[in-house]
């Protein structure tokens, strides 16, 4: 798995919408969210245009979404929000220039269809973590931003090396040991439902020997259940290495027991819960392909090299 060079200050990076349309106000909070942060906003067409639900028709979207990975000029691309749209791309990408122009690529929620494709067919590593017009519309959240900062920015005469080391929780956000074991393997997987979707297409998860990550948000109970059992059905969750739970908001681990008790706990994979990254704030950025070590004994998560 390739890491993407990582972001310097003064480096473009594309902002893009894959998904939902863009409120005009919150993308300009967004965007000078980004400048603060040292980088140049370059600001792509479909951030400004709407097509019912979407961002845009599709072409627009893989229009842009090809530009910012061929421009020498840009070194990372933010997706601007999450939504419902980006598994529509998947059969247009030209995997072939993806795979050539490996780039800091953030986002999250939907943007998960696209990390899926990007990890396993274009063999790079890509960012779970917030996204300018959800996220930092309003300057962006303490933590979050430190944590953001710290993962998709090179550490000094390091251009592949994050300064980040530990997946930390913020303050008071404890995680919970929910099956002991100690595991290594890529770190893979995002938002619930986009994965339960994939089953059976040709871009379904690969979980095999890997450490499954795991969020969702706004779902009842019964519906997450209904998904974590697809996962099942279809033998993700037993190929795994590990799991980790993230935020499942509004739910708590509580109403969630039945699940995680026979469908998860079941597997008896290594498995870690209360991972504050997700649908939440404050949130983690995680980098997803990159080799992780999943301690679930002494409650811990740590990245590990991986080939530049």
């Amino acid at each position: 798995m390739r890491m993407p060079e990582l972001l310097r200050l003064g480096d473009t990076v594309a902002i893009l919408a894959t998904s939902g349309p863009c409120d005009e106000k919150r993308l300009s909070g967004g965007i000078e969210a980004v400048r603060r942060m040292g980088l140049r906003p370059w600001v792509m067409d479909s951030c400004r245009q709407r097509h019912g639900f979407l961002a845009g028709p599709d072409e627009i979207r893989l229009r842009d979404l090809h530009a910012a990975f061929a421009s020498p000029d840009v070194q990372g691309i933010f997706v601007a929000r999450g939504g419902y749209g980006a598994a529509r791309l998947l059969t247009g990408l030209d995997y072939d220039l993806i795979s050539a122009n490996p780039k800091v690529f953030v986002g999250y929620s939907d943007v998960t269809a696209l990390h899926t494709v990007f990890n396993q067919r274009c063999g790079f590593v890509t960012y779970h973590g917030p996204m300018p017009v959800s996220d930092f519309h309003d300057g962006g959240e303490p933590f979050t931003l430190a944590a953001f900062k710290k993962m998709i920015f090179a550490a000094p005469n390091q251009p592949y090396v994050s300064r980040n080391n530990f997946l930390t929780n913020p303050p008071g956000r404890q995680l919970i040991t929910i099956i002991p074991g100690r595991v290594t393997g890529p770190l893979v997987g995002g938002n619930l439902c986009l994965l339960a979707a994939s089953i059976g297409t040709p871009y379904e998860i690969d979980t095999r020997n890997r450490i499954l990550f795991l969020e969702e948000t706004g779902e009842d109970p019964y519906r997450i259940d209904r998904m974590l059992l697809q996962l099942k059905q279809a033998g993700k969750l037993s190929q795994a290495s590990g799991i980790i739970l993230g935020d499942f908001a509004p739910q708590t681990m509580d109403t969630l027991h039945i699940s995680i008790s026979e469908l998860i706990v079941t597997e008896k994979k290594p498995t870690l819960s209360g991972l504050a990254c997700g649908h939440t704030s404050p949130t983690l950025t995680l980098p997803l392909g990159q080799n992780v070590l999943l301690d679930a004994t002494r409650k811990q998560i740590s990245l590990l090299p991986s080939l530049t």
